[in-house]
């Protein structure tokens, strides 16, 4: 069991002490130490005094002096802050306001009023994605430099622990892990949970909602309809460029939405990843067929001159 030190810490953003009150009484008995921030600049201090502190910050849009963007765009710039899942709530639940958010960084979004089932589902995805992001970053740490020397490499996975020790092992192949190791993963989770255990998008929004995604998935990988599916990942290195090909033996599916954050997707728990990889991780990413294939490309630095002669 955790100790009240131990438990993750979320930093709750707004400037009425009566939402305050009320974020506080719906996270009350659930496993976070709810710190608390009455404007935009209180905030601000805290996150930059200590970076590594807070798993997930739910931040309210509209407030005086400093906004819930500002606090937003300052978090995006700072290189530990930008990577702490940040849940916008607000009474601005427009399409192009959500979409702002979205494009600024927001993954999460919640529109006043809320009930406590909505809080508490997208918190909770934001803390479970923060601790897969620093559990893969510890791996990054302990994982040899070597990975640089690589030129090319294929290899096949099967499991979503697979995916995750594959992702932390190829993100060493690039110039900068920290970039890259979160779109590697969720491209490869796809692969796995979407692609070769074929659980579509509705699916994984009711297993996480029952809490039973570990124990689906895990009945499937001994599914003989399922079992001898693997994905394959095939890294190359060019003069001018990296690149990976994912490829599953799934039936495909219409990937074009998922390219982009979309605002009618900014309320779920999940369904952020390829957008991610996309915008965050890499400089391009295609699929191709049915959308069991994708290729990521990620530029190199041109060697000037002088070095090449």
């Amino acid at each position: 069991m955790l100790t009240q030190a131990q438990l993750p810490q979320l930093l709750l953003v707004d400037d009425s002490p009566v939402n305050l009150d009320l974020l506080r009484h719906h996270l009350r008995g659930k496993d976070y130490t709810c710190v608390t921030a009455a404007s935009g600049v209180r905030a601000w201090a805290l996150l930059e005094q200590e970076p590594d502190r807070f798993c997930a910050v739910v931040l309210d849009r509209m407030m005086p002096e400093m906004d819930g963007m500002e606090v937003l765009s300052r978090m995006k710039q700072h290189p530990v802050l930008s990577q702490i899942p940040v849940i916008m709530q607000t009474a601005a639940g427009t399409q192009q306001q959500i979409l702002e958010g979205l494009q600024a960084g927001a993954y999460y979004y919640l529109v006043k009023p809320y009930d406590k089932a909505t809080l508490l589902a997208i918190v909770d995805a934001a803390v479970r994605d923060h601790s897969n992001y620093l559990e893969i970053r510890q791996d990054l740490r302990r994982t040899t430099a070597t990975m640089g020397l690589l030129e090319s490499a294929t290899f096949t996975f099967r499991s979503p622990e697979e995916a995750k020790n594959l992702a932390t092992l190829l993100a060493h192949a690039y110039p900068d892990p920290n970039r890259v190791v979160t779109g590697i993963l969720e491209l490869t989770l796809n692969a796995v949970e979407h692609g070769n255990l074929d659980i579509g998008y509705a699916q994984k929004t009711q297993l996480l909602e029952e809490d039973t995604l570990d124990e689906e998935i895990t009945r499937r990988l001994n599914d003989p309809l399922y079992a001898s599916r693997v994905a394959t990942a095939h890294f190359a290195r060019q003069t001018t460029k990296l690149s990976l090909q994912i490829t599953d033996q799934g039936k495909g599916f219409d990937w074009k939405k998922y390219l982009d954050f979309d605002p009618d997707r900014a309320f779920d728990t999940h369904g952020r990843g390829i957008a991610m990889a996309n915008k965050l991780s890499f400089d391009h990413i295609e699929y191709r067929g049915t959308g069991n294939r994708v290729i990521t490309v990620l530029d190199l630095a041109p060697i000037p001159q002088m070095l090449v002669a």
